[in-house]
């Protein structure tokens, strides 16, 4: 058993008085930095608060004891850690903490601005305090990071690379360009975002400007031509046949569909509408005038066009089937389905003109 110095035994004895006031702090902290970011939108990959353990504070104090005159002198008794995915969410997160909470600048430490020939580990420290309450007087420490720079940490830690004395060369060298690596990941999937981001405030501002034949038919662009709501035209006449009520329903599901019909812009998809709303509106009113049916699903126009569509492209039965096994999951009753649509497709006017 190790002999703990009289210094010490003050410290922990300090620590085991504080223990409730210290963790009214990690809760209020914690409930504060986080409302913050909720509200800032920004999206982490990990919050943690914790309180040091008396095994670990021991360990500290035996080492560095002389450093600390009070419990309050260990700025990191308690701790807050922040990890995000991007490197400029580091920076917003940083940016909230100091309007939420007053900063100890000279212990603050910034390890993200290490030398340009070195690599290692990453974070940003901020020693805080509340700015109000009982509790103002008692320091924390909030780790900022991202979840690869948290990754390269752990994996410091496991291997023991940060607390070795001396490596062969041949290890530095493999540890430096795996750290470059990582860094280098971390810049370029804030980069990425920067570039997707704008890329959807391109494709944002050419839907709503009815620009559809420069817009590539994707995810983004497809939920954005959604929002103008292009099939309503063809839902509401559909609806009046029964005087029904037309209630919401994904839509993003029917956009494997079309990517099948070879559409490649929104420009293909608002001409497939033009061209095949009249024959899908007598498809649907095939199917659903003889039904009491007072409740339409808001997709319905758009799955009659892709319908009308593949019966036109002479797609036949498996064609139609595999519409509703994207719509319904497969299932052995998309058959029927397929069937019963081909013999009502048989009896419109468009079946005479193919």
């Amino acid at each position: 058993m190790i002999t703990q110095s009289p210094h010490t035994a003050e410290l922990l004895e300090s620590y085991h008085e504080q223990l409730p006031q210290l963790e009214q702090l990690i809760e209020q902290a914690s409930n504060l930095l986080k409302a913050a970011l909720r509200e800032q939108n920004i999206q982490l990959n990990t919050f943690e608060g914790r309180i040091k353990t008396e095994e670990s504070l021991a360990g500290k104090l035996e080492k560095k004891g002389y450093k600390y005159r009070t419990l309050h002198d260990v700025t990191d008794v308690v701790g807050i850690r922040v990890v995000t995915y991007y490197t400029d969410d580091v920076d917003k997160v940083a940016a909230i903490a100091k309007q939420i909470f007053d900063i100890d600048w000279k212990n603050s430490v910034d390890k993200r601005k290490h030398q340009l020939n070195s690599f290692g580990y990453l974070s940003l420290h901020y020693i805080c305090y509340l700015k109000e309450g009982p509790l103002r007087t008692i320091p924390f420490e909030i780790q900022m990071r991202t979840a690869l720079q948290h990754v390269w940490s752990a994996i410091e830690h496991d291997i023991g690379y940060k607390g070795a004395v001396k490596l062969p060369p041949e290890f530095v060298r493999q540890f430096s360009r795996l750290a470059g690596m990582l860094e280098m990941a971390d810049d370029e999937f804030s980069r990425l975002r920067t570039t997707m981001t704008d890329y959807r405030r391109q494709v944002q501002a050419l839907v709503k400007s009815g620009h559809f034949s420069e817009v590539s038919l994707s995810t983004d662009s497809f939920r954005q031509f959604l929002e103008l709501k292009p099939f309503d035209r063809l839902n509401q006449r559909i609806a009046a046949v029964n005087q029904a009520e037309i209630f919401p329903a994904p839509m993003m599901q029917f956009l494997p569909i079309l990517e099948s019909f070879r559409f490649t812009n929104l420009g293909d998809v608002k001409l497939f509408i033009s061209e095949n709303s009249e024959d899908a509106y007598q498809l649907a009113v095939s199917q659903i005038a003889i039904t009491d049916l007072d409740i339409l699903s808001e997709s319905i126009g758009l799955q009659n066009l892709c319908l009308v569509y593949a019966i036109k492209q002479g797609k036949g039965l498996y064609g139609i089937k595999a519409i509703y096994d994207t719509i319904n999951g497969e299932q052995e009753s998309n058959t029927a389905l397929a069937e019963n649509i081909l013999r009502l497709a048989s009896q419109l006017p468009f079946m005479h003109t193919l």
